[in-house]
């Protein structure tokens, strides 16, 4: 949970791990288990809705199938985070994401 002034703000899984599903229930994380396009669209729609909801977790898996979705979600939703986690078997991104998003948005090597 997240406070922000007075309320408080939960946390939502989007998972296609049972695991993952499982292990961030015993950190006090509601979620849900979806597998395909249409039921991530549907997932992070009532996650969105649900003004308690201020983070909302999703596997990176499951965020390549509906990119569109998840950007407008960052540009343009002030009051809900959205974090992309790997799942329990690492992530499927290239070790130098963040490195390579700086190199393209300043032009700098770090």
């Amino acid at each position: 949970m997240i406070v922000k002034g007075s309320e408080i703000m939960k946390m939502f899984l989007i998972c296609d791990n049972m695991d993952t599903k499982t292990g961030m229930r015993l950190a006090g994380i509601e979620g849900v288990l979806v597998r395909e396009q249409q039921q991530v669209r549907d997932a992070l729609d009532q996650a969105i809705q649900d003004k308690d909801i201020g983070i909302i977790l999703i596997n990176e898996s499951l965020a390549d199938l509906v990119q569109p979705e998840i950007l407008n979600i960052k540009l343009n939703f002030q009051t809900t985070l959205l974090v992309e986690i790997p799942d329990r078997h690492g992530s499927i991104r290239p070790d130098d994401v963040i490195t390579r998003h700086v190199r393209e948005a300043i032009g700098l090597k770090i």
